[in-house]
């Protein structure tokens, strides 16, 4: 303890390095090595097993004392970096996964030095935020009263707009009663919404009983009729319906809900529709598929993601609200430490925590400000319309193969389809399955496995802005091979 003019004074103990030259050498190295890994990503597998001996470097005891970064950093570039989950590589076609982007990452670090709280006052943070929730007004035709906000992913940003709508049906005091007055409250999907939607119904309080999930068409798209009808029996039977949830892209295949249709049904009766677009919404970036979501514009509440489809880094989950007071009313929240002024850091007019459950919030605005602006929305538009044009092409290979089978109608970007054998005959009911794994381990391409119609199905999503042609034919290729394989297995066994 130091003495100054006679007070203790404590040693410092801040955390910036002692030796900033020398830090910002190996911040230097760290960077070019990350780049480096995203721009060879063709040259490696889709996916490793990760080792014993990676696991175990990350298994060390509590550090409690401090560690050299570039020794920190090793161990990250050895046993962290080489098993990632592949989403990054041209030929991930498993799951709903953005590829990201170089602009992104800058974007990300850059928000990470800054190291901006989102949760309100007035810095140019949140005007940045501001200007994303501009710009998604004109990209979904959103009036101007329209708010939006940053969450996780469209699986928060679907809970929040199911307790938006639960506020708007009960009213602001819900907050101050809770469910007392919610008995019989009753929501609609259909039977390929998102399962995120029925846990939301869970974790509101109203029992995923209350989602009534609705059969769909041939389609993959929910039966309108049996939507109304389903609608009319609960409202007979002393229900109260208040949520319509329609599907922007289902996660299964793709399929896209007659929005249109589905915005008439919840004007008649007076429910509000939100619409799950994490899979296909910023589809209407691309001329050719924008017709596809009409009626989207008529929605009270959108949920997205931007590290989907957006190819923003992880994570940029949206939520595009029809009306801020809605969200006002459901979040907004007087508090003493959160007294606002008229001028200084306390004051702005807009703070993310009154219309959102979170009062910490990062910049993710900042990596989505960066890919927008860097590629811009034509760029990614192309890009979506070139995913879809891919999945059109596969399912073209599939067709041309007598072994292979498609299973499903190919609404956007994803393709589910089959290995049935050489002379089309239904193979081993694994045998999907033993492809899917052989093709990760493989490394080569890494689709993924689903269920149609209770037959196994190996399901590719493309999605990827790297992917190509190439990528297709192989994963075709990979399969035939494995497939004959394991056919040839079974009818030896």
């Amino acid at each position: 303890m130091k003495i100054d003019n006679g007070f203790p004074v404590p040693v410092s103990t801040s955390l910036d390095p002692g030796d900033w030259e020398a830090f910002s050498g190996t911040a230097h190295r760290m960077l070019d090595d990350i780049l480096t890994h995203v721009a060879t990503q063709a040259e490696q597998p889709v996916w490793r097993p990760v080792p014993d001996a990676a696991r175990a470097r990350i298994r060390s005891h509590l550090p409690t004392e401090g560690q050299d970064l570039g020794e920190v950093y090793q161990t990250f570039k050895d046993a962290v970096l080489p098993y990632g989950s592949g989403n990054l590589h041209p030929g991930f076609m498993g799951w709903v996964q953005g590829g990201g982007t170089t602009a992104g990452l800058l974007g990300e670090m850059l928000a990470a030095g800054m190291n901006a709280n989102l949760g309100g006052r007035d810095h140019m943070a949140i005007e940045v935020e501001r200007q994303i929730l501009r710009w998604m007004r004109q990209v979904f035709r959103f009036p101007e009263t329209a708010g939006g906000q940053f969450l996780t992913g469209a699986s928060q940003a679907n809970f929040v707009a199911l307790l938006i709508a639960r506020t708007r049906a009960l009213g602001v005091a819900v907050r101050q009663t809770g469910l007392c007055n919610a008995a019989e409250l009753t929501g609609y999907g259909s039977n390929e919404t998102h399962g995120c939607v029925a846990r939301g119904f869970e974790m509101s309080g109203l029992g995923n009983q209350a989602f009534r999930q609705i059969a769909t068409l041939a389609s993959g798209q929910i039966d309108i009729d049996a939507l109304v009808a389903r609608i009319e029996a609960d409202i007979a039977s002393g229900c109260r319906p208040f949520l319509l949830v329609g599907s922007a892209g289902t996660v299964n295949t793709g399929a896209i809900d007659d929005l249109g249709a589905l915005a008439d049904v919840a004007a008649r009766y007076n429910l509000h529709f939100h619409v799950d677009g994490a899979l296909g919404a910023l589809a209407v970036l691309d001329p050719g598929l924008a017709p596809l979501l009409s009626g989207l514009e008529r929605a009270d509440s959108l949920a997205f993601d931007f590290h989907k489809w957006g190819q923003v880094p992880y994570d940029a989950g949206y939520l595009l609200v029809r009306d801020e007071a809605w969200q006002l009313e459901t979040f907004a929240s007087p508090a003493a430490y959160l007294a606002r002024a008229d001028s200084g850091l306390a004051g702005g007019d807009w703070w993310p925590c009154d219309t959102g459950p979170d009062l910490s919030r990062g910049f993710r605005a900042l990596k989505t400000w960066f890919t927008l602006k860097t590629y811009g929305l034509d760029a990614i538009g192309r890009s979506i319309g070139h995913s879809c044009a891919l999945a059109r092409l596969l399912a073209e290979r599939v067709r041309a193969e007598p072994a292979l089978s498609l299973l499903a109608p190919v609404a956007l970007n994803i393709v589910c389809f089959g290995y049935v054998g050489a002379d089309g005959a239904a193979a081993a009911a694994d045998i999907n399955r033993r492809i899917v794994e052989a093709l990760h381990v493989e490394g080569r391409v890494a689709p993924s496995l689903t269920t149609i119609d209770g037959q196994p199905a190996i399901r590719a999503c493309l999605i990827n802005h790297r992917t190509t042609a190439a990528d297709i034919n192989a994963l075709i290729d990979h399969v035939m091979a494995w497939g004959e394989r394991f056919a040839e297995e079974g009818g030896n066994a």
